[in-house]
């Protein structure tokens, strides 16, 4: 039972807190635990991920630490000085109690990962505070008395772990990191194999301009290996009948689910239980992502947004399972944009793919159900006062445990690679013979691809697939025309990890990614996303093998616009469905490949007019190319203009020019007043005129401009803009409120920019 008031709840077992340093000094795990224990089975590696199921981060709750305060918001943080056991409320949640654990528990959950801050609650020797490694053991007895496993880390281990210098910190770092475990795992070696260890959360090169992500942050991940295996050798040679058969999960850098850095791990050899630990968040741009001038979209799980999250799972499977590594993705999961059938898509595809891998998932939740000052950060899923789970998430739970429960999706039965036949290469028709490195870092100089040449034909291609002998990060394999465009590229389907060959069915899937007549294809090339070694490229005889070659929809179609003034607007009219939502890009070759995305909805007239500023493109380019992403099957591009900048008119300053005014469609004045000032008092960006300028006026600019019938000045919403929120947010300089006053407006938000301004 929960309890809305905390203060009434009466414990079954109260003792005071030196009891609980004292009993947990002794370190008993619960007596019923210890008695089933009796008679279990040690587990293979697998057999315990299996077990795992399904799991449930107790996020923003034992990981929380103190830290300066933020002058912006004093609440958010608590001192410097305070670190006892206080700060698992310091993120503004409640206490973890038993309650909690036993309403994941009935909703199906079998894992529980329990992120851990320790640097604050460490003397000067690295000891833990005794009462800090009694609450500790408390909430990991919680899931414990419910027969679950646990997963137990270190986490947001800032400035010692998470610091600058990280690729030079091995020797700093090890001491401390050694005796934090040694500690944690006497604490807790009584404990079978329900309890896990996962070395790091999210080891990273924190404050650098790569902490998140570099193509080769070769020395950070050297450091990572060698502290991890460290932390293997320290486990398994502690006291414990468990000792050895503990599942231990380690991390990459930053934990990251991307390839590259996933193929920098080393794992210490000859241990049966290991599993790599990886934070999945995949794809980012529909996930979490904010920012709509990346790419980030939520309304609907695209087709794109499919295939990224196939190509991520899959590189999991075949990178580790299929080697007979075991993986747990210990992070994973979709802020709530309001976009619940988005997300229950994507929670289809991923759990059930990652079942039929064998691989558990563990579900973030930081028990954020809104908020509008960090959208990408909603994980909530369950009031952790009443254990009601939250209508807005209660869908993707609902369908994880469906997925779960579906017999007829069998665990792991997807986990070993598919084998096929292939010639040797010293049969095939060779097309690149002479080794090559192709780097990403040189994308801007057309050195991320192998040469064009030679040219290739569709008859060079039929009854084919080709062979690329590599070393580094796996190539993709591209197709273009004569004139390097309808670039369209292409994943191996299998990859022969020993000998160093990815193979890519181009019979099978240039068909049915290629646009226009296959006539046209000139010239074939190999592209990196990091640095690569191809050492010959083959035509081989393809094998008879049935494969599924996810289909790419995207609509691309050439365009030029010469030396047009760049003060001008490229206009493009789609045609197609009504009530389409459309998303794309205008790309061009600029300072490498670069892209303009825009968003759109198709009218109720089956028109829909997309407006690009032609100040996004340099004098040099002369031609772009536009993609229409979301929504491409059901339009067609009708035709594209360059229109001209038109002469500005003010009717303050020169009111002949512009003599009829209209409260709805004239941006500046008011017939409503004589007064020339009678907007100066409204804020700049304010569209929801609320008093602050944060992301809801973000939206509010993209609503009003994308769906003007419902949510314009005229609208029939009751959410529409008023015609002060559309003075207010006519912040980009030009003329009337456009989606390109949300992007100067969310750039104010993001402190890219320092001021908006209606002058």
């Amino acid at each position: 039972m929960f309890f809305n008031d905390t203060k009434s709840f009466k414990r079954i077992v109260s003792i005071s807190a030196a009891a609980v340093c004292m009993l947990s000094s002794l370190n008993v795990a619960p007596t019923s635990y210890l008695e089933a224990d009796a008679a279990n089975k040690v587990l293979s590696a697998f057999e315990i991920t299996k077990e795992m199921k399904v799991g449930w981060n107790l996020g923003n709750t034992l990981d929380a630490y103190a830290q300066k305060p933020d002058p912006k918001d004093p609440e958010k943080s608590i001192p410097l000085d305070s670190a006892g056991l206080e700060t698992e409320t310091c993120w503004k949640n409640p206490k973890a109690t038993q309650e909690l654990f036993n309403a994941i528990k009935a909703k199906g959950f079998n894992t529980v990962r329990i992120p851990t801050t320790w640097f604050q609650h460490l003397d000067s020797q690295n000891n833990i505070d005794p009462a800090w490694l009694a609450r500790v053991h408390e909430v990991v007895d919680y899931a414990i008395n419910n027969d679950m496993y646990v997963i137990l880390n270190v986490h947001h281990e800032e400035g010692w772990i998470n610091r600058p210098d990280l690729a030079t910190a091995y020797d700093d770092i090890k001491p401390k990191l050694m005796k934090l475990w040694e500690q944690i795992a006497t604490e807790f070696k009584d404990y079978d194999q329900h309890l896990i260890f996962e070395c790091m959360n999210e080891p990273r090169a924190e404050g650098t301009d790569h902490e998140w992500w570099s193509a080769t942050p070769v020395a950070e991940a050297d450091v990572i290996n060698k502290l991890e295996a460290d932390f293997v050798k320290l486990i398994r040679g502690m006291d414990g009948d468990y000792a050895k058969t503990r599942l231990l999960m380690l991390p990459g850098y930053v934990a990251s689910s991307d390839k590259t850095f996933l193929n920098q791990i080393v794992l210490p050899e000859n241990d049966d239980y290991l599993a790599v630990s990886i934070h999945a968040y995949t794809p980012y741009n529909f996930t979490m992502n904010t920012k709509i001038d990346e790419g980030a979209y939520h309304d609907t799980f695209t087709a794109e947004f499919s295939n990224d999250l196939a190509y991520n799972l899959q590189n999991f499977r075949d990178m580790f399972v299929n080697k007979g590594i075991p993986v747990v993705i210990g992070e994973m999961g979709t802020s709530n944009f309001g976009n619940t059938q988005a997300r229950v898509d994507w929670t289809t595809q991923y759990f059930t793919t990652t079942k039929k891998y064998g691989i558990p998932c563990v579900l973030w939740d930081n028990n954020i159900e809104s908020d509008p000052d960090s959208p990408g950060e909603c994980h909530g899923y369950i009031n952790r006062v009443t254990g009601e789970w939250l209508q807005s998430s209660l869908p993707i739970i609902n369908k994880m445990m469906e997925i779960m429960n579906d017999d007829t999706i069998v665990w792991g039965s997807e986990g070993k690679m598919p084998e096929y036949e292939h010639q040797d290469l010293s049969q095939g028709k060779a097309y690149l013979s002479t080794p090559t490195e192709i780097d990403v870092a040189k994308a801007d100089v057309y050195k991320n691809t192998t040469p064009g040449e030679p040219e290739v034909t569709w008859d060079d291609m039929k009854g084919k697939e080709v062979a690329i002998k590599y070393t580094g990060d796996t190539p993709v394999l591209a197709v273009s025309d004569k004139d390097y465009k309808g670039w369209k590229e292409m994943s191996p389907y299998t990859i022969d990890e020993k000998n160093g060959i990815a193979y890519y069915l181009v019979d099978n899937a240039v068909p049915q990614i290629w646009e226009g007549e296959l006539s046209n294809i000139k010239h074939m090339q190999a592209r990196t996303n990091a640095v690569t070694n191809i050492e010959k490229i083959v035509f081989l005889d393809a094998p008879d093998v049935d494969i599924d070659v996810p289909i790419d929809k995207t609509k691309k179609y050439s365009i030029e616009f010469g030396t047009t003034d760049r003060t001008g607007t490229l206009v493009m009219t789609i045609e197609g469905k009504a009530g389409t939502d459309l998303n794309g890009c205008v790309g061009f070759n600029g300072n490498g490949w670069e892209k303009v995305e825009w968003e759109a909805t198709v009218g109720s007239n089956g028109t829909v007019k997309v407006e690009v500023p032609m100040s996004n493109f340099p004098a040099s380019v002369d031609a772009a190319e536009i993609q229409i992403w979301l929504g491409a099957e059901d339009v067609d591009l009708a035709g594209f203009e360059v229109v001209a900048a038109q002469p500005v008119t003010d009717p303050v300053t020169d009111p002949v020019t512009d003599p009829v005014t209209d409260p709805v469609t004239d941006p500046v004045t008011d017939p409503a007043t004589d007064d020339p000032t009678a907007h100066d008092a409204l804020l700049d960006g304010d569209a929801n005129s609320d008093g602050f300028v944060d992301m809801a006026d973000v939206v509010m600019v993209m609503q009003a401009t994308l769906n003007p019938a419902k949510y314009g000045v005229n609208g029939t919403s009751e959410d529409r803009i008023t015609r002060d929120g559309e003075i207010a947010a006519d912040v980009d300089g030009n003329d009337g409120l456009t989606a390109n006053d949300a992007l100067v407006i969310q750039r104010f938000t993001l402190q890219l920019i320092t001021s908006l301004s209606r002058k």
